[in-house]
C-alpha cells in the first residue's frame, strides 16, 4: 500500500513529500495509522548523513504514536482501535541470548532499526514515523494507556524517555539514593523526571544559570551549574548514580570526582570526537565505574510507558507540522527547543 511521508532526498537537500510502500499486514503483524512522531537528533544525523551510509531518500521518525487498522491473523496482544507505539527498533535475530532475555536492543547479531535499517520490504531499507502509516511486527509495538489529550508528548517517550529509564532502573535509582542528571536537554529533562518519579534525590547539572528554574521546575531537588568550580566541590563523593546526556566532548573527570564508592557514571551520548582520556586512578582508588546505556528492550519500554501512565509523567514538547521539519532541525542544532518537536502527523495530508 502506498502512503504519504516526507522524506531527505539527500544529506544536504531540504526534506520533501514522498509516496511510500508499506508492505500487506502479514499474520503477526499490526497496521498503525499515525498520530504523532517525535523529532530524535539521531533522525538529524542520519538525514544529514552525518553518521556515513545513510540510504536515500531517508524518511526518519522512531518516535511513534498512533492507533492500530488492522492485525494479522495470529495477533492476540493488539486491536483495531488501540493507541500503540513504535520506538526505535522494529526487528532483532530473536534467538540469541540478548533477545531471549527480552534485551533486543543488544542483539547480538544486530536489530533492525525503525529507519534506515537492512529490510526484506521495498526499497531496501526501512522507513520510519514521518509517514502516515506504518506496519511492524506485534512483538515491537508497545502498549499506550496514557489518555488521549497526551499522546502528542507521550512520542519522546519512545526514545528519550527508555534511554534514560533504562539506566536509572538498571543501576536502581531510587529512594536512599542520589542520582545526579548532566545535561538538560531532550533526554536529560526525561532523567530529572524519571528520577524524581522514583524516589531518588535528584541533582540537574546544567552549564548555564538560565536553566536553574526550568529543572528545578521538571523536579530536580538541587541544581548545579557544571561551570562552577565551587558548586561542583561541594558534591565531592556523594553521588550512588550519574547519567550524563551530553553528546559532546567534555571532561569526564568532573562527574566521577563526584561518585562515592561504587558509584558510576552512565553515558547516553556517542560525542563528535572522543571524551579526553579519564583518570584511571580515580577509579581504582574508589571502585567507581564509568558504564554506557542503549535505549531498552521492548519488556523494558512497555514497564517505561506503563510507569510514565501511572506517574502523569510525559516529555515537554513543542508540536510541529511535517513542513516545518528542517526548520526544526535547524533549531535543535541551537538548542531552541524545550525540550522535544513532535509531529503532527495530519499535516502530512497536506504535505
Amino acid at each position: 500500500m502506498t502512503v504519504n511521508a516526507y522524506a531527505a532526498p539527500a544529506g544536504d537537500r531540504p526534506f520533501e513529500p514522498l509516496q511510500i510502500d508499506r508492505r500487506a499486514v502479514g499474520p503477526r503483524d499490526v497496521q498503525i495509522e499515525i498520530a504523532y512522531c517525535g523529532v530524535c537528533h539521531s533522525d538529524l544525523h542520519t538525514a544529514r548523513g552525518e553518521w556515513g551510509h545513510t540510504h536515500y531518500p531517508c524518511v526518519p521518525g522512531h518516535e511513534i504514536v498512533g492507533k492500530v487498522s488492522a492485525v494479522g491473523g495470529d495477533v492476540a496482544k493488539f486491536t483495531v482501535g488501540q493507541t500503540v507505539g513504535v520506538g526505535c527498533l522494529v526487528d532483532s535475530c530473536g534467538h540469541c541470548s540478548s533477545c531471549n532475555e527480552g534485551l533486543e536492543n543488544y542483539c547480538e547479531n544486530g536489530w533492525t532499526g525503525t529507519y534506515d535499517g537492512k529490510t526484506d520490504d521495498a526499497p531496501g531499507y526501512t522507513m520510519g514515523g514521518y509517514s502516515a502509516r506504518i506496519v511492524v511486527n506485534e512483538r515491537f509495538v508497545l502498549s499506550i494507556s496514557h489518555p488521549e489529550e497526551q499522546l502528542a508528548a507521550v512520542a519522546p517517550l519512545l526514545c528519550a524517555g527508555i534511554t534514560t529509564y533504562s539506566p536509572l532502573r538498571n543501576w536502581g535509582a531510587g529512594p536512599g539514593k542520589k542520582v545526579g542528571i548532566v545535561g538538560i536537554g531532550g533526554l536529560g529533562h526525561m532523567g530529572v523526571k524519571l528520577a524524581h518519579a522514583m524516589g531518588a534525590h535528584t541533582v540537574a547539572f546544567t552549564s548555564t544559570a538560565a536553566k536553574r528554574q526550568d529543572a528545578l521546575d521538571l523536579g530536580a531537588d538541587e541544581v548545579v551549574v557544571s561551570r562552577d568550580a565551587d558548586e561542583m566541590a561541594a558534591h565531592t563523593g556523594t553521588f550512588d548514580l550519574i547519567i550524563d546526556s551530553v553528546a559532546a566532548s567534555h571532561d569526564l573527570d568532573a562527574y566521577t570526582a563526584l561518585l562515592k564508592r561504587d558509584g558510576t557514571l552512565v553515558m547516553l551520548g556517542v560525542p563528535e570526537h572522543p571524551h579526553p582520556s579519564p583518570n584511571v586512578g580515580s577509579l581504582i582508588f574508589g571502585r567507581k565505574a564509568i558504564a554506557g546505556s542503549l535505549i531498552g528492550g521492548l519488556p523494558e519500554t512497555q514497564e517505561m510507558l506503563d510507569f510514565c501512565a501511572e506517574k502523569g509523567i510525559v516529555s515537554d514538547v513543542e508540536m510541529i507540522q511535517i513542513q516545518q521539519i528542517d526548520e526544526a532541525y535547524d533549531r535543535m542544532l541551537k538548542s531552541d527547543v524545550r525540550y522535544r518537536f513532535v509531529i503532527d502527523s495530519a499535516s502530512l495530508a497536506e504535505a
